[in-house]
């Protein structure tokens, strides 16, 4: 006979819900939901809960709001006796005695083939390194940043023209399979860890910056940077001293080569010069106002 565990989740964009949607349909329980506070969200500032709050109080889950866990989070865990804690893309570290408050500790679902990609951005970082294939991994957290024993993984290709908004719900998804085979694995006593093997690289949290176009590097590079910080932060570029967001965008073939960085009409199409090829501008958001296609901004930036 199957047995099932008690479990606490921890969870807050929408990359997180089909992971808690799984689990709250599995064998086991789902006893309580933690996930960041609500936040001030559009122009109006209207607070806000996250994706996972809204999942876990549609299903009458608890939920408990923290942007740290510690203190009252901690206490609240604690009282609910649970086997296991279950993380994804919570937003913020779980230290002890947190860590060792579940009788089987916690486990981590993260988007990528650990230990390439270790941190908070790895879907964005693997696009902008033009990586081919990724995946998820399933790993016992430990105080080290992504570095436990791992009890499963799974890989995906990576589309050439996936942006990371894309390949996140993708991995999503299928993550949420791999992580309820672990957590049934666990419950039944079958689980097995293995050390993580091969080199480190980290995938730090992006800034703004790092949408930031350098029309010097190779066509290739410029893409992928536009797909793996597409939809956040977004790629841009500085045109007449203003940000101009590139929203897609794609490798110009067989046309005529531009200086880096130098805008052109070809045809119907806004070319931008590279190291290599140029890069056709596809769908742009200029400042202060709405997204248009590219050509419309170019012909009406150039009546101006």
């Amino acid at each position: 006979m199957s047995s099932s565990l008690r479990l606490v989740f921890a969870g807050s964009p929408a990359a997180a819900v089909p992971s808690l949607a799984t689990l709250a349909g599995s064998r086991h329980e789902v006893a309580a939901v933690i996930t960041r506070e609500d936040s001030p969200q559009g122009r109006r500032g209207v607070l806000t809960p996250t994706p996972v709050a809204v999942e876990a109080e549609g299903r009458g889950i608890p939920v408990i709001r923290a942007n740290r866990l510690a203190g009252a989070a901690t206490e609240a865990v604690q009282s609910l006796a649970p086997d296991l804690g279950v993380i994804v893309a919570y937003g913020g570290l779980v230290r002890e005695p947190l860590l060792s408050t579940p009788r089987l500790g916690w486990i981590n679902l993260h988007f990528s083939l650990l230990p390439r990609w270790r941190g908070a951005a790895p879907v964005q970082r693997a696009i902008m390194a033009g990586d081919d294939i990724t995946g998820a991994t399933v790993f016992q957290l430990v105080p080290e940043l992504d570095a436990g024993e791992v009890f499963g993984r799974m890989t995906e290709p990576i589309g050439a023209h996936q942006t990371a908004g894309r390949l996140l719900e993708s991995l999503s998804v299928s993550g949420a399979g791999l992580l309820e085979r672990v957590v049934d694995a666990l419950a039944d006593g079958t689980a097995r860890a293995e050390a993580q093997e091969g080199d480190v690289t980290v995938a730090p949290k992006l800034t703004l910056d790092d949408g930031r176009i350098d029309w010097g590097r190779p066509a290739r590079e410029v893409y992928d940077l536009i797909r793996g910080v597409t939809p956040e932060p977004g790629a841009f570029a500085l045109v007449d001293d203003a940000r101009l967001k590139v929203l897609e965008a794609a490798i110009a073939r067989d046309v005529p080569r531009l200086p880096p960085g130098e805008f052109a009409l070809v045809g119907r199409a806004v070319h931008v010069g590279t190291a290599t090829e140029p890069i056709e501008l596809v769908t742009v958001h200029p400042a202060g106002r709405k997204a248009m296609d590219a050509a419309s901004w170019w012909r009406g930036r150039s009546r101006s």
